[in-house]
């Protein structure tokens, strides 16, 4: 409840775009090279910056950036020229495609037509954005959030500044830190039956309100603890958080989710549903297996539980969450 980093040293790395591919998780789509050789070269930087695209980015504001339509629809982001962007630290994103330096500004969004553009974020637009979008977007909010919790050195107290072109940042004694991602388990536990009868165990998190009267269901997770491997850490959080034992692991994916630095690590695993769910209601407060059928009925958002006429729902289309349940639904394998 990633991201392939390029070769050292030569800016080249595998073709991210392609791994996972359109089918995996939504936010791990990429085809940004994020280039880190040109970090610490400051005249290439200047220069990029005068020919390079820069997003804005609201961090303040929940990472908010604006969001315009192509002619067919769908969302692309609003970035502008170096003439254009406000002052602020400027973080250096990587080179798009086409060749271009790609950076980012975190300060309040300019104003804007609603008819041409919306302040959006991540979660909402993220599963609808191209592979260079998704990229620049994800990589944006997440090292965005790492600075906006590290204005000061947490050995000493002193401010500190951004070097590296945005990755990483020093005090006055000269120590440095760099951006640090948190490893976090998320399981889609199921029953291991195809077809219709089978079913998937979600539970929803006692933080969660009821948003419009309806009630949201996700995948079991939880961070990865000190000297825990992702998979141990499977097996326990699913013990501690509804008492039912797992098996058959399989890793399925991950993708950051930058709310405000976790790398998700998706698995799915396999219960007899006839244990008894046992919820931990400092984590839980209801968990429940799922029918396909249900599944079905609550992505197009007419699932209402029949005995309490509660409308529930599933993670939004951007989350890792969404997208091992599609996976189930379509019986894997993808």
């Amino acid at each position: 409840m990633g991201e392939q980093p390029g070769s050292a040293g030569t800016g080249e790395q595998p073709d991210v775009g392609e791994q996972p591919g359109p089918a995996g998780p939504p936010l791990a789509r990429t085809s940004l090279d994020r280039a880190a050789h040109h970090r610490r070269d400051d005249d290439w930087l200047a220069q990029a910056w005068k020919t390079g695209l820069v997003l804005i980015i609201d961090i303040g504001k929940g990472g908010r950036a604006l969001v315009a339509r192509r002619p067919d629809g769908t969302p692309t982001l609003v970035l502008v020229g170096a003439d254009e962007a406000p002052e602020g630290e400027r973080l250096f994103l990587g080179v798009d495609p086409a060749g271009v330096p790609i950076f980012a500004v975190d300060a309040p969004l300019p104003a804007a037509d609603e008819a041409e553009a919306r302040a959006s974020t991540l979660r909402d637009i993220g599963d609808r954005l191209d592979p260079r979008d998704a990229g620049i977007f994800t990589t944006a909010a997440a090292l965005g959030n790492w600075h906006a919790s590290h204005r000061f050195s947490p050995r000493n107290g002193q401010p500190t500044t951004v070097i590296e072109a945005g990755w990483s940042r020093v005090d006055a004694d000269g120590q440095a830190m760099w951006p640090r991602t948190d490893p976090a388990m998320i399981v889609l536990v199921h029953d291991g039956v195809s077809g219709p009868e089978g079913r998937c165990l979600l539970g929803h998190n006692a933080a969660w309100p009821e948003v419009g009267g309806i009630r949201r269901f996700s995948c079991l997770a939880g961070y990865v603890e000190p000297g825990e491997s992702a998979e141990a850490a499977v097996v326990r959080e699913v013990r501690e958080e509804v008492g039912v034992r797992v098996r058959s692991l399989r890793y399925e994916g991950s993708q950051s989710w930058p709310y405000p630095g976790s790398l998700m690590l998706g698995y799915t695993a396999v219960a007899d549903r006839e244990q008894p769910i046992s919820v931990d209601p400092e984590e839980i407060d209801e968990a429940r297996w799922f029918t396909r059928g249900d599944i079905t009925r609550m992505i197009a958002g007419d699932y209402v539980e029949p005995e309490s006429g509660v409308r529930m729902s599933l993670p939004m289309r951007s989350s890792i969450a969404f997208y091992l349940v599609e996976g189930w639904l379509g019986d894997f394998p993808r």
